[in-house]
């Protein structure tokens, strides 16, 4: 029989792809919502009526908790893409997903749902290969590189 070692790595290219698109997807989300807060690197008026007005967040003013989502939502996005601290970004935006459901849109599930997948995937198996976390892990300096690459995490 014929040795197809493409179609022998396939399984771990397959897992790097889905957990690249577990990345992606939830880093564009909150991504564009950071932007929506914003207009340069000011909070901008609409997002600190929505938190005065709509948004009934527990134990923080309106204006710190404003303050608190646009840079979570622009910080933890930015380190998914890069796969860098990818588990700490996942958790932390894990917990806004949590927030916005209980706190501000109760009736979301599907859509939180579908959001805290994503990340509870990346909280569970980390970036995989394709990430800043894999080659820091110690790939750069591995004996055997190429072995490193083939090896999951």
């Amino acid at each position: 029989m014929r040795n197809w070692p493409l179609l022998l790595r396939l399984p771990g290219v397959a897992r790097d792809v889905l957990l690249l698109l577990a990345r992606v997807a939830p880093a564009a989300i909150f991504w564009q919502s950071g932007r929506t807060k914003v207009d340069g690197w000011q909070l901008n008026d609409s997002a600190l009526y929505l938190f005065e007005n709509e948004y009934h967040l527990p134990l923080l003013a309106p204006y710190n908790a404003a303050v608190l989502a646009a840079v979570a939502e622009h910080l933890f996005p930015l380190l998914l893409l890069l796969g860098l601290g990818t588990r700490f970004a996942a958790l932390a935006l894990l917990g806004m997903t949590l927030l916005i459901q209980v706190f501000v849109y109760p009736s979301a599930w599907p859509t939180h749902g579908t959001w805290a997948v994503a990340l509870l995937l990346l909280l569970a198996q980390g970036p995989g290969r394709v990430s800043l976390d894999h080659l820091l892990s110690g790939c750069i300096e591995h004996a055997d590189p190429e072995q490193c690459l083939r090896t999951p995490q």
